[in-house]
């Protein structure tokens, strides 16, 4: 009989560091047991620059969520971001001897290796392989060839590979808790775990995940994932230029921003003006919302612009079902109503429905990357046995 399994997803973000447990059942249902939060100090733009203070917080992360599932953690999937990384597309082909019909096993072996075998620059390392489809005579497939008689055998892949010195800096520090990475994880392909259904992966959807201080995206189209990436821009961004313009303190420009900003762009919501006040109460400044408003406008609708440059030529035509917007950054007021001018698509704030124990407040898209980090870890337990030497193929302190 099958048993339950209890998998832990971390997420070392701009703004937080989040761990979660969750209990895979034997019926393939999810329940949350358990979230540990803390503010994230020393990561910048998703990357670590100050490795104690990072290592603190995730010591601080990994208490709480011990704590509040009554369950000690050993290891964790652990999510990787940083526009270092990159997701590309790559066809393997492999002709069958002239004496052979039948596509065996080590002829689509061949083709996938063909498919893998992309040149990356020497100082990045792979994060993900991922089939897309298969292929006979350029007719596809969606599962493996083998059996059937054809001339030629296609695999074709999503390949995501990173600078590893960067990614090295994040394992080392969940080694030092000490704790065992067992995958790593792009953030938007964990993400999308939650985000989209079947039906969302097959008429076309973009998740785009916009935190602290990167925005994350990942396209699927026809079921299949086709691009994915990231952008090192996120709300940070939007309250230095506040900061910049207003000459309010960081922290200061930073509240004002999540209590008072709307992105939408209609006159109704800017009009008056927004008293700042300092510490002890008194009038500290007066911002025009209009100006206010503005500001977080123009940040948000250049990133999202960016990230259409990014896609593939003609992605948006495919995307059947809408955008699926996740990420602390996504709660700004007026942010979809912006998402919806950029993109003219349906837009949506992704909720994980099925899965049970989980607080109100963690449902909301913040959160998203860390639930899907249990929903791939499912994947992963469901489609083969997790393997504890796959980083030290990769990484020789790994164990």
């Amino acid at each position: 009989m099958a048993r339950s399994k209890i998998h832990v997803g971390l997420e070392i973000g701009t703004s937080k560091i989040c761990m979660v447990v969750g209990e895979v059942k034997a019926d393939g249902s999810v329940k949350i047991l358990g979230v540990g939060q803390s503010k994230s100090v020393g990561v910048r733009k998703g990357e670590i620059y100050d490795f104690p203070q990072v290592r603190a917080c995730v010591k601080d992360a990994l208490v709480k969520a011990e704590d509040a599932s009554d369950v000690e953690i050993g290891s964790v999937f652990l999510a990787v971001t940083g526009s270092h990384i990159q997701g590309v597309n790559h066809q393997g082909s492999f002709r069958l001897p002239e004496s052979e019909d039948t596509i065996e096993p080590e002829h689509v072996r061949e083709a996938k290796e063909i498919a893998r075998s992309v040149t990356i620059p020497p100082d990045h390392v792979y994060l993900h392989h991922i089939v897309r489809r298969y292929g006979v005579d350029g007719y596809h497939h969606a599962t493996s060839p083998v059996g059937l008689t054809g001339r030629t055998v296609e695999a074709d892949f999503h390949i995501v590979h990173g600078i590893r010195s960067r990614i090295e800096n994040q394992i080392k520090c969940v080694r030092e808790m000490p704790l065992d990475v067992d995958e790593l994880v792009f953030s938007p392909i964990a993400a999308a775990q939650v985000a989209l259904n079947r039906e969302a992966r097959e008429r076309g959807a973009l998740v785009i995940d916009i935190g602290g201080g990167t925005t994350d995206y990942a396209l699927y189209t026809d079921g299949l994932i086709e691009a994915s990436g990231c952008i090192p821009v996120g709300g940070d961004h939007i309250t230095n230029d506040i900061h910049l313009v207003t000459g309010l303190p960081f922290s200061k420009a930073e509240l004002l921003k999540v209590r008072e900003g709307d992105a939408s762009g209609d006159p109704a919501r800017g009009v008056g003006t927004v008293k700042v006040s300092d510490e002890k109460g008194f009038a500290e400044a007066e911002v025009k919302r209009q100006l206010l408003n503005d500001i977080i406008r123009h940040r948000l609708e250049e990133t999202l612009r960016l990230l259409v440059r990014k896609l593939p030529e003609g992605a948006l035509e495919r995307v059947g079902m809408g955008i699926f917007l996740a990420g602390g950054t996504s709660l700004m007021r007026g942010f979809g109503e912006l998402a919806s001018d950029v993109f003219q698509k349906d837009i949506y704030r992704p909720e994980p429905p099925e899965l049970s124990g989980v607080q109100a407040s963690f449902k909301d898209p913040q959160f998203t990357t860390a639930l899907g980090l249990i929903r791939y870890a499912q994947v992963v337990e469901s489609d083969r046995a997790p393997k504890r030497g796959f980083l030290s193929r990769l990484w020789p302190f790994a164990r």
